[in-house]
């Protein structure tokens, strides 16, 4: 990832969704209206080392936005979404050499590990970028050109702890003492403990001092920028304070492993600005057409690297002439059973062997359901089995199982709808009418959900997305408990008519949460919809109708043959023994 650097310079050159009269329950597109096109972004992951679960959950959060927009607004022509690794950096250049490797065969094998990753979750990027390749590279040094060319760069003598693990300059308020192997103090990063040591040299320096105000306005012009609300205010408190200049380059002679700066090349473009132009890059920089897609921008990062993407991104983009970001979503961290992951500790998580034990849906829902972006959240084993034992295989399965059981619904359609049983008014009577008060609010609550899923997702609050899902489908397994269809007969004149309108009903609830579902488990999403006999261009947010028998409409699934059976929509997990997560040691 992006590595934090602090120097002190010393010498200078929407529709109604849900409404009753029409049954409609698609969201409306208050994103969509804005941009004619979207383009999505998680940070370039750094590759120092193997991916774990928190890399899993920055991709996730950033693949989530893009699917729930692709159903929004339909042709992949008007999304992008892009990921990466950042592969240039002094600790790069060191970790190659104590492997015995040259840079590009440890860049090569670690960014291999990423792709790897990302296609077996599922991630649908459009876009896997890396540092290394010549389009950015040559993205680099032209934007690189332009701060030249405004006069924003100079020279001048850079001092300052020096952080090599954490490729980092630091003030001197940034480092503590602590004993080492020798018993004597030695000077360490306040926040990540490695060593640092003292460094002087010449560098190039951007004129960040410039932007404070221009920044400061930005923000408060937009105060949907930074999201959640929290960060956005953090942000406002940095600028508060003074804002020094900061350096962009590095000597070549200590680190070569990077992009030379253009006419110079006795100096290395710093590993932070090379990598922030990636989000560049990606779109086609410096080519006009990038023009298009930027600034319709919504960058998804960790909590660590907001200064780099809340105040240095916009300050250098501001002096290349480019509007800031269109929104950045910050996310917190991941623990594990209470302790930050570390290698020293050994408690590193593989994600690739819980996508393996949990499936590759089961540990999607798991990450985004339970990440709240607010906070760190917590991850153990047992916590992810009675998850998704609880709502995807007991309830929304279950569900599912007992509306298409052969015992219920032994023709396999999508039974009838019965007006007279279930009215379109509360409180009619008559001797066909069954329904509760209790249905008309899960009617209610099912027909608001599509426009309350699509807030919850501009907010950057897929947890709460997936909790008001989860809390739906309890709802209908509630009223499928409620009226108890195993108990009636189609044999009965009496009860055929209820029963084919209780299972209508909990069909098109699953309909809708299947919809619903997809940025999140598109595999279960689509493996729920098409037992349903859902075709694939009756699945997007803008077809998505509830209930319209109800609002006096036709339904085109109704009488339609259900899809084929392919078993459990999700096995419970075994919860008899308890997985141990093995450790990813590099």
């Amino acid at each position: 990832m992006l590595r934090q650097c602090a120097l002190r310079v010393l010498s200078r050159t929407r529709a109604a969704p849900g409404c009753r009269r029409y049954g409609s329950c698609s969201p409306s597109a208050r994103s969509d209206t804005g941009e004619a096109r979207a383009y999505f972004t998680t940070p370039i992951f750094y590759v120092n080392a193997a991916p774990h679960i928190g890399h899993l959950y920055s991709a996730l959060l950033a693949d989530a936005l893009c699917r729930h927009r692709r159903l929004r607004v339909p042709g992949s022509a008007s999304t992008r979404f892009s990921t990466g690794t950042d592969e240039h950096g002094l600790k790069i250049q060191q970790a190659a050499a104590s492997a015995g490797l040259s840079p590009v065969e440890l860049c090569d094998r670690v960014s291999a590990q990423f792709q790897q990753l990302f296609q077996e979750a599922g991630i649908s990027s459009t876009d896997f970028i890396r540092t290394t390749e010549a389009r950015h590279r040559l993205a680099v040094q032209h934007f690189w050109e332009v701060l030249e060319a405004r006069g924003l760069l100079y020279k001048g003598l850079y001092e300052g702890w020096y952080c090599a693990s954490d490729e980092c300059f630091l003030p001197e308020a940034k480092v503590t003492r602590q004993l080492g192997p020798s018993g004597d103090p030695c000077p360490v990063s306040l926040e990540s403990g490695h060593p640092v040591s003292w460094t002087k040299e010449e560098n190039y320096i951007f004129r960040l001092s410039q932007f404070r105000e221009p920044l400061q306005r930005w923000l408060r012009s937009n105060p949907q920028a930074i999201t959640p609300q929290p960060f956005y205010q953090t942000v406002l408190q940095w600028l508060e304070e003074e804002l020094p200049d900061l350096s962009v380059s590095r000597r070549s002679s200590h680190l070569h492993w990077g992009i030379p700066v253009p006419g110079d090349d006795s100096q290395t473009i710093y590993v932070w600005l090379d990598a922030l132009v990636n989000y560049l890059t990606v779109v086609g920089y410096p080519d006009a057409d990038f023009k298009s897609w930027w600034p319709a921008t919504s960058h998804i990062i960790g909590k660590d690297i907001l200064k780099f993407h809340a105040i240095y991104w916009p300050a250098l983009l501001l002096g290349a002439g480019l509007r800031p970001p269109h929104r950045i979503y910050v996310h917190s961290h991941w623990t594990v059973s209470g302790q930050k992951m570390s290698k020293s500790l050994g408690n590193v998580v593989n994600p690739m062997t819980c996508l393996d034990r949990y499936t590759v849906d089961g540990f999607r829902y798991f990450l985004l359901r339970q990440g709240v972006p607010n906070w760190d959240c917590d991850y153990y084993d047992e916590k992810v089995v009675k998850l998704l034992d609880s709502e995807l295989a007991d309830a929304l399965g279950g569900l599912l199982n007992r509306c298409t059981a052969h015992r219920i619904n032994p023709s396999g359609t999508y039974p009838s709808f019965c007006t007279a049983c279930f009215p379109s008014e509360p409180g009619l009577t008559g001797p066909s009418v069954r329904v509760q008060a209790e249905d008309y609010a899960l009617l209610s609550a099912v027909a608001t959900l599509p426009k309350q899923v699509a807030d919850y997702y501009d907010d950057f609050q897929i947890y709460k997305a997936l909790e008001a899902v989860s809390s739906c489908v309890r709802q209908t397994n509630g009223f499928v408990q409620r009226h108890a269809p195993w108990k009636l007969t189609w044999e009965n004149p009496a009860d055929a008519p209820w029963l084919g309108t209780v299972l209508h009903v909990a069909l098109e609830c699953l309909r809708v949460f299947g919809t619903l579902l997809q940025p999140v488990t598109p595999n279960l999403a689509d493996k729920l919809l098409s037992r349903l006999g859902v075709s694939a261009t009756e699945r997007g947010l803008r077809e998505l109708h509830f209930l319209p028998r109800f609002y006096g409409h036709p339904c085109p699934f109704e009488g339609r043959k259900l899809g084929p059976d392919t078993g459990l929509l999700f096995p419970r997990l075994d919860q008899s023994r308890t997985w141990v997560v093995k450790a990813h040691r590099t």
